[in-house]
C-alpha cells in the first residue's frame, strides 16, 4: 500500500515477483490495510509499516516537502486530495500554527515562528518552500540553531504531518491491523518522530493484552555506523509485535 501514486508506479516496475506469487498494490495509506485485507480474506505472516519518507520524494522539490531547493510549497503524499501546505498556513490562526509546530515538531521557537508566518502573509501569501525557510529563520536567532540539522527541519516536518494527517487515529490503526495478523505472525513498525513512535508503543502495549508480545522492551535504533552510512536513519525507531494466539 501507498498513498503516493508516483512510488506505486515505481513499485510496479521494480517488482518482479517470481512465477506463483502474487503481488498486489494497492493505492491507499496504512488505515486502508485492515479493509484491503479482509476484502481479500487475507491474514498476514508478516506486516512492515514504514511511515518515514522515500527518499524520492523528499528530493522532488515539486513536492515541497523538503527545502534544498525552492517548490510549491505542497508537502501532500497524495496530490489528488486535501489542502496544500501553503494553503494551510495561510488560513489557520497564530495559535493553530503553534500548535502544529509544537506537538508535531517539538519546535521550541513556535511560537514565534508562526508570529513571524503570520506577520508574513500579511504582506504576501507564502507559495514557496523558501518562503516557509525565511519565515523560521526571521523567528530563531542565529546563536539558538541547532547546529546537527537545519533550523527549519522541525517545521517541515510538522507542517507535513498535519497536511497529510499522519498521526490521527495512529494507535487505534496499528492495533487493527495487528489484528490482521496469523498467529506466529510479526507485525514491525518503523518510526520517524516521537508521536509516532507512542503511537506504535500505545498500540503494542494494547495488542500485549490479547494474545501478542512484544519482541523488544525497547526500540531498536541505528548503530553510529548505520547512521554514517545513511543519515536520514539517524530518528528511527523500530518497534515490533509478535501474535501468539
Amino acid at each position: 500500500l501507498d498513498w503516493d501514486e508516483t512510488m506505486l508506479a515505481l513499485a510496479k516496475v521494480r517488482l518482479n515477483a517470481p512465477a506463483g506469487v502474487e503481488v498486489k498494490l494497492v493505492h491507499s495509506d496504512y488505515r486502508g490495510l485492515p479493509a484491503e485485507m479482509e476484502r481479500l480474506d487475507w491474514e498476514a505472516d508478516g506486516i512492515l509499516l514504514d511511515l518515514g519518507l522515500n527518499s524520492a520524494q523528499i528530493e522532488d522539490s515539486e513536492r515541497g516537502i523538503a527545502f534544498k531547493e525552492d517548490g510549491p510549497l505542497d508537502m501532500r503524499m497524495d496530490r489528488s486530495v486535501g489542502e496544500p501546505a501553503s494553503a494551510m498556513l495561510n488560513r489557520m490562526s497564530l495559535d493553530q500554527i503553534e500548535h502544529i509546530l509544537w506537538n508535531f515538531g517539538d519546535e521550541k521557537w513556535a511560537r514565534a515562528i508562526a508570529r513571524k508566518i503570520v506577520e508574513r502573509r500579511k504582506e504576501k501569501p507564502l507559495r514557496t518552500t523558501q518562503d516557509l525557510v525565511d519565515c523560521v529563520l526571521a523567528a530563531i536567532p542565529v546563536r539558538a540553531r541547532d547546529k546537527r540539522i537545519h533550523a527549519a527541519t522541525r517545521t517541515f516536518q510538522a507542517v507535513r504531518i498535519a497536511v497529510n494527517e499522519e498521526l490521527e487515529g495512529l494507535d487505534e490503526t496499528i492495533a487493527e491491523i495487528g489484528r490482521c495478523l496469523k498467529p506466529g505472525g510479526v507485525l514491525a513498525v518503523l518510526s520517524y518522530h516521537s508521536g509516532e513512535d507512542r503511537a506504535a508503543k500505545h498500540a503494542m502495549r494494547e495488542l500485549s493484552d490479547e494474545g501478542f508480545e512484544e519482541l523488544y522492551k525497547k526500540p531498536a535504533q541505528p548503530s553510529a555506523e548505520e547512521i554514517v552510512r545513511n543519515p536520514r536513519s539517524r530518528s528511527a525507531k523500530l518497534r515490533a509485535i509478535r501474535r501468539t494466539s
